[in-house]
């Protein structure tokens, strides 16, 4: 089946290949990025571990919330902040200049408006992120949905993050 502009469209299990190399690659990169956080709060906690009484309770109860709970749940917020804004640089801004993330490009497929006159933006990109990463982290369910959308989709075979943007994946010689 072709897409809008006579290009073929990606299958679906070439999207899905793409976008595990996606995950392995960002995983591998924010694992690399966060491990120093984490490594430096493992140690923290084992250096202020609460005191227990001899029954078993803890001498002081506030010495969790404000020496670990508070630290973690600060530490997990700052996490999240970096994790948006690199899945915002690598599916956005990355994708934007030739339409393909380093997953697409290896399995030689592209994003491109449905509209064959106009070229793949920012706008559209941030669409596609929005409904994909953000949508699909909140609504239960949502990311299966919209990734098997495509299964039934017709005539572009289009996952919902796509329809919402206005794109559609097509494969490419190069």
């Amino acid at each position: 089946m072709l897409g809008p502009g006579g290009q073929p469209l990606a299958s679906f299990g070439d999207r899905l290949l793409a976008y595990l190399i996606d995950v392995a690659m960002s995983s591998a990169a924010l694992l690399l990025l966060f491990m120093p956080f984490f490594l430096t709060f493992a140690f923290r906690i084992l250096s202020v571990t609460p005191e227990t009484n001899p029954d078993g309770s803890l001498a002081d109860p506030s010495d969790l919330i404000t020496e670990i709970m508070l630290p973690m749940l600060l530490l997990q917020g700052a996490l999240f902040v970096v994790m948006f804004g690199f899945y915002w640089l690598y599916h956005v801004e990355y994708m934007k200049r030739t339409g393909q993330t380093f997953g697409k490009r290896v399995m030689k497929l592209r994003v491109v408006p449905l509209d064959p006159t106009q070229t793949l933006d920012r706008r559209m990109a941030g669409k596609r992120y929005l409904v994909q990463f953000v949508g699909g982290s909140l609504v239960p369910g949502g990311s299966y949905v919209d990734g098997l959308w495509q299964l039934w989709d017709k005539p572009w075979q289009q996952c919902l993050h796509d329809k919402f943007a206005g794109t559609v994946v097509v494969k490419v010689a190069r």
